[in-house]
């Protein structure tokens, strides 16, 4: 039997009947192959042990195998699971992957991150930053002179940019009108912090959802809204403060689990009982929030799969020798209710 590294690709498109060029797509994940023939093609590859040589593909390609990831707010539970799901598909695609994080997204355009990926010579860049701080215009303007294709995560689309996104706007309108449907006449909702695209987008569909229900008048909306800062510790107070403000409140959609936590402390703290005096939806469902006390009502997002779609936008646009880096593309994924002891009516 030939050793490992004797396999040639010619050998495999040989001993599977197709030319070498049908082998090179489907080791390039190229969906112009039809599933019969990419499984004998992948079965070959396995009975002869094949590997394939990156290092001769990336010169003869002129790409590196390589995407750059450019992050921020590991921290928090939303980006550190799509930053999973893009390092596990990136791998599954035979990709590396080159990971900078940007620290102080407020004040940091990422421009030197830029730079720096360029020069490392990467096919593309997943960016995986919030879309807040002042720099977001200069960051687009920077993106637009590059020659390699851009993914953006959770970005509000624009002409010219390729983003995968949850639908925050549905999720809060999901979990304002499951907390109708339950008889909620007055739902306050605990942002996240307001430069937030994605908090701004929960807080639309909440408002939406409300004024829609004929329950809510637009000038009751803002006694309605606190705004917190994604950690429990601002759930807690914000929830004191709604009850200051609106104290018949029975309904509150807070924008992720956990500042669900900590309105959930503050309600026990006031002797208000969850649900039978006031209702609860967070948005997350991270996996403590079926072990909070009550277990937690929520917005389950797809975070994993939203990174992964995001590498196979990438991934598409590579394989796809025609392709404009430039072009405009959006992919919304929706998160899932996930009905829990928080919310449901009592018997």
């Amino acid at each position: 039997m030939r050793s490992r590294k004797q396999v040639t690709i010619r050998d495999v498109a040989r001993e599977a009947g197709v030319s070498a060029q049908t082998v090179s797509r489907v080791l390039n994940q190229h969906p112009d192959v039809s599933d019969e023939t990419r499984k004998r093609v992948q079965d070959t590859i396995e009975r002869l042990g094949y590997s394939p040589n990156y290092v001769a593909r990336s010169l003869i390609q002129g790409r590196t195998h390589t995407i750059g990831v450019v992050g921020y707010g590991l921290g928090y539970y939303g980006p550190s699971r799509a930053l999973t799901g893009v390092e596990k598909q990136a791998n599954e695609l035979g990709y590396s992957i080159l990971l900078s994080l940007v620290r102080q997204a407020e004040i940091n355009s990422g421009r030197q991150l830029i730079a720096n990926l360029l020069m490392r010579k990467v096919d593309g860049i997943v960016w995986a930053v919030p879309e807040i701080g002042p720099h977001r215009e200069e960051l687009l303007e920077d993106l637009a002179q590059i020659d390699v294709p851009v993914v953006f995560i959770n970005m509000n689309p624009r002409p010219g940019c390729q983003v995968a996104a949850v639908d925050n706007f549905n999720g809060g309108r999901l979990a304002t009108l499951h907390l109708l449907s339950r008889g909620c006449q007055k739902i306050g909702i605990i942002t996240g912090p307001e430069a937030w695209w994605e908090s701004q987008q929960r807080e639309a569909g909440w408002k939406t959802a409300c004024l829609e229900s004929g329950r809510v008048k637009e000038s009751e909306i803002s006694a309605l809204k606190v705004v917190g800062d994604w950690e429990a510790a601002s759930g807690e107070a914000g929830f004191m403060t709604l009850i200051q403000k609106v104290p018949d409140l029975d309904g509150v959609f807070v924008c992720n689990d956990q500042m669900a936590l900590g309105a959930l402390k503050a309600a026990r703290q006031l002797g208000i009982r969850v649900p039978e005096d006031i209702a609860l939806v967070g948005f997350d469902d991270i996996p403590e929030a079926a072990f909070f006390n009550p277990p937690l009502t929520t917005l389950r997002q797809p975070l994993t799969e939203l990174g992964a779609q995001a590498v196979r936008m990438l991934h598409h646009r590579l394989c796809n020798e025609e392709h404009d880096v430039h072009a405009s593309e959006i992919i919304w994924l929706q998160p899932e209710l996930i009905v829990r002891e928080s919310s449901r009516k009592s018997n």
